[in-house]
């Protein structure tokens, strides 16, 4: 009976080694883990203030074309197909960012009864949208949201849009930055060229000649979507540095636990190994 308690012992000392080597590990991993997200935190904290800056550039370039919208008063054609423009990034670790504005974009295509065209500017709608709405994807933009946006990339964005052809309406979908800790799906429209010379009060400016109000329009759609990007980019910086910074207090959290943990099991290796050494001990009498 002795041999065996004793039997018995030697193998729960091994099992201690064998978690205690397991929990040093996953703390250590843990603690890395910890170290990558505090300084993602970090890098997202910095570049939201550059974000910020340009969110509130972007935004006086908007303030015209809305102004020149409320004094004209355009209509939109009420059959006519909507070209909806998603804004997103490539980039991910942002929390539920790119999911909202992708259910956004869906309820607006269930809205439109399917009478839509559909752009995704970024990586992450398009994939998820590509899922449910392939056939309505008509084009595709990577490689953006990786820095603050620029009115030159803006319209680069729109002179590529322009080439599906004219659509009487036009959406741009995007997350609206509202604070620090929040977003919201948002869009404002953005009127075609026959939609602001039909407009009820374009009199009231003087037009210089007739191609003015197709020059208006595509203005228009450039600033809209510096406009739409700088507010995305904005809240996704947002989102991200959020989300590093909750990972964090989770990491922390869990090395506090691993901690305790890994204490106790150290515990218990010591006693099992003071009773192998009282028990040897004690077979020697």
């Amino acid at each position: 009976m002795f041999r065996l308690g004793a039997s018995q012992v030697a193998r729960a000392g091994v099992r201690n080694y064998a978690t205690l080597r397991e929990i040093e590990m996953r703390l250590k991993s843990i603690k890395n883990i910890e170290k990558i997200t505090n300084t993602m935190k970090i890098v997202a904290s910095t570049r939201l203030n550059k974000a910020q800056r340009a969110m509130q550039a972007s935004r006086v370039f908007n303030e015209s074309d809305t102004e020149f919208y409320k004094n004209t008063e355009p209509e939109k054609e009420a059959d006519a197909k909507t070209l909806l423009i998603v804004i997103s990034s490539d980039k991910g670790l942002c929390g539920s960012i790119h999911t909202q504005i992708s259910k956004a974009a869906r309820r607006r295509i269930e809205e439109l009864n399917g009478n839509v065209d559909v752009v995704a500017v970024g990586d992450k709608v398009k994939a998820q949208l590509s899922r449910t709405h392939a056939d309505l994807l008509k084009l595709a933009f990577s490689g953006v949201g990786k820095a603050e946006p620029t009115f030159h990339e803006a319209a680069l964005l729109a002179d590529e849009i322009s080439t599906l052809g004219k659509y009487e309406n036009t959406e741009i979908l995007y997350n609206k930055f509202v604070s620090g800790v929040a977003f919201e799906p948002s869009n404002f429209s953005v009127f075609a060229a026959d939609a602001i010379e039909k407009a009820p009060g374009l009199s009231k400016y003087e037009l210089e000649s007739e191609g003015t109000a197709e020059t208006l329009s595509e203005f228009s759609l450039a600033n809209s979507l510096l406009t739409a990007q700088a507010e995305g980019y904005a809240s996704e910086v947002s989102a991200r540095r959020n989300a590093m910074d909750n990972a964090s207090k989770n990491a922390g959290d869990m090395i506090n636990s691993y901690s305790i943990l890994y204490n106790r099991t150290r515990q218990a290796v010591i006693t099992n190994e003071l009773v192998d050494i009282i028990t040897g001990a004690s077979s020697l009498d």
